[in-house]
């Protein structure tokens, strides 16, 4: 009996069915590196919509996809995201995939240029969160009315943001969404997603420019 899930659902359960299959592919039996199994059938078979070949794909080259991640992440969990990122992208997008492509060349940049952009998008979070977290103690006076006004900056902000940017911001700042699940909730690519939260990024810097401290602290 396959121990395997069924057939991959649309694309709303995708994440789901890439989960279940991750979680039975983290021992899988030991594989060589080199496939000598040229790219093109399974392209072709990919670009058709074979479910069959997309579960093929998947078991063949999850485990590698993560390592790779993890190598630039440095945390399993996040490498695990990056790369179901990458296949349920390379899924959505089957039908403009080059049959004469290199299937694991694609794969692997698409790993690590996303691990990256990680690492750059965390980076910029990190400078911005003690200005988008609540204060710890209770203000004086003067400090409640610096939090009031850096509060109505903030919400000016974002409330200036365009449409499509400021809801993906919310969605992952307020609502606590990945990007693949942002992605499937507004029917956009995960590259779109990350486009958006730069530009938002970018925007929020720039809009709360005199509230953010002046270059880098060096001790």
């Amino acid at each position: 009996m396959d121990p395997y899930p069924g057939p991959a659902p649309a694309t709303a359960g995708l994440r789901w069915y890439l989960s279940a299959l991750a979680s039975l592919n983290r021992s899988p039996t030991p594989r060589s590196v080199a496939d000598p199994t040229p790219d093109c059938p399974l392209l072709e078979r990919l670009r058709t919509g074979d479910e069959a070949a997309f579960e093929e794909l998947f078991r063949a080259r999850y485990s590698r996809l993560v390592a790779a991640a993890e190598h630039v992440l440095g945390a399993r969990g996040e490498a695990e995201d990056v790369a179901q990122e990458v296949l349920l992208e390379l899924w959505r997008g089957r039908d403009r995939l080059d049959p004469g492509m290199s299937l694991d060349g694609y794969l692997h940049r698409a790993v690590r240029n996303r691990a990256l952009n990680r690492v750059r998008h965390d980076r910029v979070v990190r400078e911005t969160e003690p200005l988008l977290a609540a204060p710890a103690t209770a203000p004086s006076a003067e400090g409640a009315v610096l939090a009031r006004e850096l509060e109505a900056t903030i919400r000016a902000t974002v409330a200036r943001l365009p449409a499509r940017c400021r809801e993906v911001f919310e969605l992952s700042r307020v609502h606590q969404l990945r990007y693949a699940e942002i992605a499937s909730a507004m029917d956009i690519s995960v590259k779109t997603v990350e486009a958006q939260m730069g530009k938002a990024i970018r925007l929020l810097r720039d809009g709360l420019g005199g509230w953010l401290p002046d270059g880098d602290d060096d001790e």
